[in-house]
């Protein structure tokens, strides 16, 4: 479903600020892949989601999705294929429009749009089973504004938005860093079930060890924009967080230095 070959990414090249964010970056996700992603700051991890959203042109090496190289696409020629979760609750929906309307605007997605605007009855219908699905009673609550839901709401709908056209790739960055624990594990719990129950692809970003053990089928580790580690299956499933951190060291040749991923719970 997607490939990343020898993708490399420098920024301010050539001036003092340089900064060398992906050295060859190499990786193949299968269809129904749910991969996460770790590593310490400034390691590649949120470069590498924003080299395949098309946020920034890479350098050199090649991105294939779904068989289409889409290494030069601008990022509204990707958007259509991709599904986006982001760390801060209030970057994936529009605070001034209401749940339905938000919902429409994801639901018609890379489709020809005509000059009506209505929400047609069969949409409603749509939006308010998949809204029960998230169990926060959103359904009732279709026509009010988003900008009066919580931050943990809001991500949970950004959630759903972006899986409603059951994109190619879904890529969520660090997509409940920014909530309370209780909040963090709801929608945890509700990313998993909707990559399981759809067959999505995805790639996660997480600073939490634990949770990065826990999701998905596939465990990556990046260190200086290279991935160092890459495990799956039943040796994923029976890893700790003490596994982790003396890979890190035993690759790295040096201490795990980002206390946010090691001290979370």
């Amino acid at each position: 479903m997607l490939e990343l070959k020898n993708v490399r990414k420098t920024f301010n090249r050539g001036t003092v600020n340089e900064k060398k964010a992906l050295c060859g970056v190499n990786l193949h996700l299968n269809k129904g892949d749910f991969v996460t992603i770790i590593g310490g700051n400034g390691a590649g991890k949120s470069t590498t989601l924003n080299m395949i959203a098309g946020v920034y042109p890479i350098d050199s090496g090649t991105i294939i999705l779904d068989g289409d190289n889409i290494s030069t696409k601008p990022e509204y020629a990707r958007a259509k294929y991709l599904g986006r979760v982001f760390q801060d609750p209030m970057k994936g929906t529009a605070a001034g429009m209401e749940i339905e309307e938000n919902m429409a605007l994801a639901y018609r997605r890379g489709k020809k749009r005509g000059l009506s605007w209505g929400i047609t009855k069969k949409e409603k219908e749509l939006f308010h089973e998949q809204l029960k699905t998230l169990g926060l009673g959103l359904e009732d609550r279709m026509t009010s504004k988003v900008g009066l839901l919580s931050g943990g709401q809001r991500q949970a709908l950004t959630l759903l938005m972006a899986t409603l056209q059951e994109p190619k790739l879904l890529l969520l960055d660090e997509h409940t860093a920014a909530l309370d624990p209780k909040t963090a594990k709801k929608v945890l719990d509700l990313t998993e079930e909707i990559v399981t129950a759809k067959n999505l692809t995805a790639m996660m970003v997480t600073h939490n060890m634990k949770d990065a053990i826990k999701m998905g089928n596939r465990l990556i580790m990046m260190h200086e924009g290279k991935v160092i580690y890459d495990v799956a299956g039943d040796e994923k499933k029976n890893l700790q967080v003490s596994d982790l951190l003396k890979k890190f060291e035993d690759v790295s040749g040096g201490e795990f230095a980002n206390d946010r991923m090691m001290l979370a719970d």
